[in-house]
Parts: C-alpha cells; sequence; structure tokens
C-alpha cells in the first residue's frame, strides 16, 4: 500500500487541491492571492496581532496531492465564550478516507498540543467568514462568501468520529419575481423620511474611513449572536480591503442617525462566475475578464445587515432592504444570495419565508471531543 504523506505548509499543493479533485462540483475557490495572506501570518492581523494561531497542512501519496486543512485556534474567541475549543477549516480532500484521516488526525493533535478539548469546523477562519460544511443542496451553485463542498466531504467527516451540529441555511430571491413594497409598513415608510436620518451608500471614495465606522455597528449589532467576536479595525480593513475595487455603490445602504451611523446592508456583485472563468488566478487578461463579467452580472450577494441595538426593533432592517431590494431590480440584477442563517435565528428565517426567498443549501459545523473517554 502506498504512504501517506503529512506535509505542513506547502501552498502552492493547498491551493490546487479542488482544482484537482473538485471538476464536478459547483465548488469555487477565493483568488489565489486572497487565500495566500489570509495564510500569512505576518500579514493577516487575525494572527499577527495575536488573537490566534494556526497552521495548515496538505497530504499527498505517491507525491499527488489529495487533500487540505487549516488548524487554528480563536483565542478571543475562547476568553469570551468561556471555552477550550480548536476549530479546522478549508478541509477539502479527495474521496479518500485515509487521506481525510491523516489531515483530521494531524489538525487533531495540534489542537490538543495547543489546549483544545473539542475541534469544530469547517471555519474559514473565524465565524466572521465562511463557516460550515454544506450537507445538502450540491446542485445549487453558491454565491461570493457561501461554503461549498461536494457530498462526500460530511460523509469523510462522520467517518472519522465527527458529529454534525449548529445547522444553518442559505437562501437566494429571485428579484425580478419579488416587489419590495411588501417590505413597507408605516414604521418602514416613517423611517425612510425620518429628519433625523441620513441615508447614504457605500461608495469607493471614502471606503476605508466609511468601514471604520461601521465596525461599530457590526460589533454592536451581533454581540448577542452565537460565537461572534468583536472584529478589530485591523482585521476588518483586512477582510474588506479588496472589496473596494468591486463594490456595486448602488446597492449598499447606510444609514446615519445624530449618533453616528446606525446601520449598514452590506451587498455586492457574486463574484463566483468571475472567479470560476479565472481559475482564481491573476493573469494578464484578468482585468479584461472582470470588466467584462461586470457588464452582464446579474446575481449579488448580502453579506450582512447590521442595526444598532437601540435601533432595533424599529423597523430600520426591512427598510434598509426595500432600499437595497430596490436598487438590485434598478440595476438589472436578477437575483440575490443570502448567507448563511442559523437554525437559532427564528426571526431572520420567518423573514426569509415571508420574502418568498429558496433555501439553497443546508450547512452544519462538525464537531468532534479531543478529551479521550
Amino acid at each position: 500500500m502506498s504512504a501517506y504523506e503529512l506535509v505542513e505548509g506547502n501552498f502552492s499543493d493547498f491551493f490546487a487541491i479542488p482544482f484537482l479533485h473538485y471538476r464536478d462540483s459547483l465548488y469555487v475557490s477565493p483568488m489565489k492571492s486572497d487565500l495566500q495572506r489570509m495564510l500569512d501570518g505576518s500579514r493577516n492581523p487575525f494572527f499577527r496581532d495575536g488573537h490566534g494561531e494556526f497552521t495548515f497542512y496538505t497530504v499527498r501519496r505517491d507525491g499527488r496531492p489529495l487533500g487540505r486543512i487549516v488548524a487554528h485556534v480563536h483565542h478571543d474567541a475562547n476568553r469570551l465564550h468561556g471555552q477550550s475549543r480548536t476549530c479546522f477549516g478549508f478541509f477539502d480532500c479527495a474521496d479518500d478516507h485515509e487521506a481525510a484521516r491523516t489531515l483530521l488526525d494531524a489538525a487533531e493533535a495540534w489542537g490538543r498540543a495547543h489546549g483544545g478539548t473539542e475541534i469544530v469546523g469547517n471555519m474559514n477562519l473565524t465565524p466572521a467568514q465562511q463557516i460550515g460544511v454544506v450537507t445538502d443542496g450540491f446542485d445549487a451553485a453558491p454565491y461570493t462568501d457561501m461554503a461549498f463542498n461536494p457530498p462526500h466531504i460530511p460523509q469523510l467527516l462522520q467517518a472519522c468520529g465527527y458529529t454534525a451540529d449548529f445547522p444553518m441555511t442559505t437562501f437566494e430571491l429571485a428579484i425580478e419575481r419579488f416587489d419590495p413594497e411588501m417590505l413597507l409598513g408605516p414604521k418602514q415608510r416613517e423611517l425612510l423620511d425620518a429628519p433625523e436620518l441620513v441615508w447614504g451608500r457605500l461608495r469607493r471614495r471614502g471606503f476605508v474611513r466609511v468601514m471604520r465606522d461601521l465596525r461599530v455597528v457590526l460589533n454592536e449589532s451581533f454581540a448577542a449572536n452565537p460565537m461572534f467576536v468583536p472584529v478589530s479595525e485591523a482585521e476588518l480593513l483586512f477582510q474588506v480591503g479588496e472589496m473596494m475595487w468591486i463594490v456595486d455603490e448602488r446597492l449598499s445602504p447606510i444609514v446615519y442617525g445624530p449618533e453616528g451611523p446606525v446601520a449598514v446592508g452590506a451587498c455586492i456583485p457574486d463574484l463566483n462566475p468571475f472567479l470560476r472563468e479565472t481559475r482564481s488566478r491573476f493573469r494578464w487578461n484578468t482585468i479584461l475578464t472582470f470588466l467584462r463579467h461586470r457588464r452582464r452580472r446579474r446575481r449579488a450577494v448580502i453579506l450582512f445587515g447590521a442595526v444598532r441595538p437601540a435601533w432595533q426593533q424599529r423597523g430600520l432592517a426591512p427598510a434598509m432592504m426595500y432600499r437595497s431590494f430596490t436598487a438590485l431590480r434598478a440595476a438589472g440584477y436578477t437575483h440575490v444570495g443570502v448567507t448563511w442563517i442559523a437554525d437559532v435565528n427564528a426571526p431572520s428565517l420567518r423573514q426569509m419565508e415571508r420574502l418568498g426567498a429558496r433555501r439553497l443549501h443546508r450547512l452544519h459545523l462538525f464537531r468532534k471531543s479531543l478529551v479521550a473517554a
């Protein structure tokens, strides 16, 4: 039998693995340069500034790369939530049990060495980024920032002793069949015309300054959500810095009150068709390809909606959605995706049902104890 070789820190193999083994899958890789900077501990402030630690592995057999995984720990999350949790992310693998077992064993050993009593994933790399393993909906094309994998990945995890937990769902809404007016009641109409509120849009000009302001809205809005950890300014700018170049200035409403920004709805064009065509690499014609896709884009994705606590339960979120969906229709978009909503978030799930959104993917986190029974 051929031996399986575990390798630490080989980025070339790490990037190549989905392209080698997911050829019939709808999986879309992040841009190679973005993935490389995420896994550079000297550049990524999440690791550079001491919020977490990580390593990554690949596995080969007969010189052929078969799988990859990141093992990481989020120190801030463990302190905030009273946990001793290690996480894995970017678990992508051929349908090969021994390769999967080799990778997961390595991540588990790394987790124990860093004080972990359990391991959970996928988290790529924090709850503010892609999370989850797709367990249903494999025929639905994912949008930007949606986790995706072929059906054998949850099967491999279960075969290696992992249990599905924390169910989530992604959604899609057909804009041309949706009337934004249904979002407006008396409260929402009053807010749209309220003299104390100023309605703006996320633009490239002043993007960094605005994102610094919106970090406060984001952190306050999600403070009570499971797993959420406040995002530092450096982390946020590192994650969204490239978004400045792909933002459609018509789509993302920002609301300002007397105290400053009070709400934001982050909506961007879906980049996955562009990434698939370029195979997630920069080449001589990448800019031309991007410009061609920008002219014919029809899909967008809502990354998040955030409202400061003092303004919640007052109808501001539906009013923002009205602004965003009206802009999407006017700009010629036909479909919008909504990134994961957890089953514990019943109000948001009811909102999706009222809007007639279609369920795209079912996702779970997969969990395993690192404590000997």
